[in-house]
């Protein structure tokens, strides 16, 4: 029996969003353990808290995200399918709670990635899939898979206005983002296009003195392309996922909550705007100062 739910129809009003102004967020890493889908998630239920339409994409073949909101693929279509022209994108969208909505991944992504090279312009599908449902959406969050390269990732940048890359106050974070971003600057030169990029810090705990001075570290590095808001640890965003549930909806009341809201509004406050900021980062621009940087990123 199917544990996928029927998508819904939203009788929301239009959001903070123009009609047509549809955002779409490629949450981006060159590794894993990172929070980077626990980010997508409860970003997207931070969003949704607020009245915005949300939808999730579920782009990684382990399908994390599609678990952490409790559904599931079993003969419905998933994003495979949807990729491969085999489906449209409304058979595919589930409900989720926190008023979400979620475009499900499913093992059989990975033979997407296999079958890209014989297809023509394999980068574009998702973008194509999402412009069919853009009046439905004020945000599409893609939760990308853990490496940064390939047919799925190239999928989410090009569809995106806006790489969010996502970056742990952990040791060598600091060296896997640059890694990400040069990575990042060769598929938009690859694309022939550019994309804003933000940054996002998060499994920060203020007790230690590392993750202090790397925060720091940060900010001077990617500068007002870098979240104000830091996601810090917490026991709640290591439950919501193992009952189903974005954190808003767990427990309203938590700090993790807090952060997410915060992150909402700073992102709704700077990349929802009709009139969009000047791109602060951009795929194509390279540091000035590489050398410093990799040494910055070595301690």
């Amino acid at each position: 029996m199917s544990t996928s739910r029927p998508r819904r129809t939203s009788g929301r009003s239009m959001g903070h969003l123009a009609q047509g102004r549809m955002q779409v967020l490629a949450l981006v890493n060159q590794k894993g353990g990172c929070g980077k889908t626990t980010t997508a998630v409860n970003l997207a239920g931070a969003l949704a808290a607020r009245g915005e339409r949300v939808l999730v994409v579920d782009l990684d073949p382990q399908a994390h995200a599609t678990m952490a909101l409790g559904c599931a693929v079993i003969d419905e279509p998933s994003v495979a399918e949807v990729l491969q022209d085999e489906a449209f994108i409304e058979q595919a969208i589930q409900s989720c709670p926190g008023d979400l909505e979620l475009l499900p991944s499913h093992p059989r992504l990975s033979e997407f990635e296999e079958a890209a090279e014989r297809l023509i312009h394999p980068d574009q599908r998702l973008k194509v899939s999402l412009d069919a449902v853009r009046d439905r959406y004020d945000w599409v969050i893609v939760d990308c898979p853990p490496r940064a390269e390939g047919a799925l990732c190239a999928n989410a940048l090009f569809a995106s206005t806006c790489a969010m890359l996502v970056v742990e106050t952990g040791a060598f974070a600091l060296q896997g983002a640059l890694q990400a971003l040069r990575v990042l600057d060769e598929v938009g030169e690859g694309q022939g296009r550019s994309y804003e990029i933000r940054v996002v810090g998060t499994l920060f705990d203020r007790r230690t003195r590392f993750a202090r001075e790397l925060l720091v570290a940060l900010h001077a590095r990617f500068g007002e392309a870098m979240f104000d808001t830091v996601i810090r640890t917490s026991v709640r965003l290591r439950e919501a996922p193992a009952v189903g549930l974005p954190v808003q909806v767990l427990d309203p009341s938590c700090r993790a909550t807090a952060d997410f809201a915060a992150l909402a509004e700073e992102i709704v406050s700077t990349l929802g705007s009709v009139e969009q900021p000047r791109a602060l980062l951009q795929a194509g621009a390279r540091p000035q100062n590489e050398e410093h940087e990799e040494s910055l990123a070595r301690g």
